[in-house]
């Protein structure tokens, strides 16, 4: 019966997909060239792509294509001709340092058709941050004062300045590689992008999901993920957490955010259960948030997990009003030392078992006297696993007024997943129960 009325939504979805009228908005695009041989060679990963990545989205610019390259004038070159025929918007990251392998203002220059040229204020400013720290500038420092001809120099907290120029009708912006520079000089130059985007208004929500895989939500919400589309719908996944971007484009805000809000019906609508929350919330918060409404109160008491569900509920300011204490009964001993579970039940049913689980929770939620509590045990691996209790199996419950809950999980993964998953899966479990 479930599947049929599945199979029937996943039909109809597809019907109103295909309904929505397309907008005929010049969207700006984006192409992020990341620089740098530290990268290619895997020991440095390149966060600044998925950071730029995001926030262009959120100023209606997507992104169409990212390049890695290294830090070599001729592949600098190709990369953004390349970046050129994709984007409006091409941003690099990274090679602005002082060293000879920092070539990206060499590469800019060369690219524009036009000259380096010092710029003495620049050489001044980078002068005084070394004074400030007692120290003199090195003479190779004197290049981050060098600026491509015509192009605008952006500040920096740091030491190299970055580079803004117009080029043939499109915007070319050379960015730091340290990620908390590139992140600030990104935010300084926001106003610019949105004014360089146009007079388009966009509207940008966010639907997290947990419980389902990337294919299986793609599959029930149809074609409303195809290109092109307006509002545009992507779909990222993270740690377990499906991020649906619903991206609206219009001439006017008011329009952009009627467009966006029926597709978020229409998405909660087919979803249900799954959509957790929005924006950037996470599975903690939204829990918190419902455990404080109803003034109820919760505890834990973890094995496999050792104490990240804890790490999780507490990261959220204002837990305590809720969460009261855990415990971290790793060993059979501590099990029932701390928590009093019967060690017959453990040696007939063994320590990761449905049974306790169950004894995990009801015992903790004794001990503190809590409205919930959570009891989690299972193997985390890469060691430990039999044919009848592979690696990966844990064993979730949950015990309350309405009795005790326990679900059979099986995480085929690496220790630090299947530690996160069960976590993410008890919080969850526990949002399914207070939503009743």
């Amino acid at each position: 019966m479930f599947r049929a009325a599945i199979l029937i939504r996943i039909r109809r979805s597809r019907a109103s997909c295909r309904s929505v009228t397309l907008q005929s908005i010049n969207m700006k695009k984006a192409s992020i060239v990341t620089i740098g041989n530290e990268i290619l060679a895997g020991k440095t990963v390149d966060t600044n792509a998925a950071h730029l990545a995001i926030e262009l989205h959120n100023i209606g610019i997507p992104v169409v294509s990212t390049y890695t390259i290294a830090d070599e004038i001729k592949a600098i070159l190709r990369a953004l001709n390349l970046a050129e025929a994709d984007a409006d918007v091409i941003i690099a990251t990274g090679g602005l340092g002082p060293t000879d392998d920092d070539l990206t203002r060499q590469a800019f220059a060369e690219f524009l058709g036009v000259e380096l040229r010092l710029q003495k204020d620049l050489l001044e400013d980078i002068r005084e941050r070394f004074a400030r720290r007692n120290l003199e500038m090195p003479e190779n420092n004197k290049i981050q004062a060098y600026i491509p001809v015509g192009a605008k120099a952006l500040k920096n907290i740091g030491t190299a300045p970055g580079i803004m120029a117009e080029h043939k009708g499109k915007l070319f912006v050379a960015l730091p590689g340290v990620p908390m520079e590139m992140s600030r000089m990104f935010e300084s130059i926001l106003p610019e992008l949105k004014e360089f985007a146009g007079s388009q208004a966009v509207v940008v929500r966010r639907l997290k999901c947990f419980g389902a895989g990337e294919s299986t939500i793609a599959e029930m919400i149809g074609d409303s993920m195809q290109r092109g589309r307006n509002p545009l719908i992507n779909c990222t996944a993270s740690e377990g957490i499906i991020t649906l971007h619903i991206i609206a484009s219009a001439k006017e805000q008011n329009e952009a955010l009627k467009m966006a809000e029926k597709d978020e019906k229409f998405l909660r609508d087919i979803l249900r259960e799954l959509v957790y929350g929005i924006g950037e919330q996470t599975l903690a918060e939204v829990v918190g948030e419902k455990l404080a409404q109803k003034n109820k109160t919760l505890t834990l008491a973890e094995s496999c997990t050792g104490g990240w569900l804890g790490k999780l509920i507490t990261d959220v300011p204002g837990s305590s009003k809720y969460f009261t204490r855990g415990w971290i009964t790793y060993s059979n001993e501590a099990k029932i030392r701390e928590l009093g579970i019967p060690a017959d039940l453990i040696e007939k049913n063994g320590a990761v078992s449905e049974q306790v689980a169950a004894a995990m929770a009801r015992c903790a939620r004794r001990k503190a006297g809590t409205d919930f509590a959570i009891g989690i045990t299972g193997i985390a691996g890469p060691t430990g696993g039999t044919e009848q209790k592979p690696v990966g199996l844990v064993y979730i419950s949950i015990d309350s007024d309405d009795g005790c809950e326990t679900k059979r999980c099986l995480f085929i993964s690496k220790r630090p997943f299947v530690r996160l998953r069960a976590a993410q899966t008890a919080l969850n479990m526990l949002r399914l129960k207070l939503n009743i």
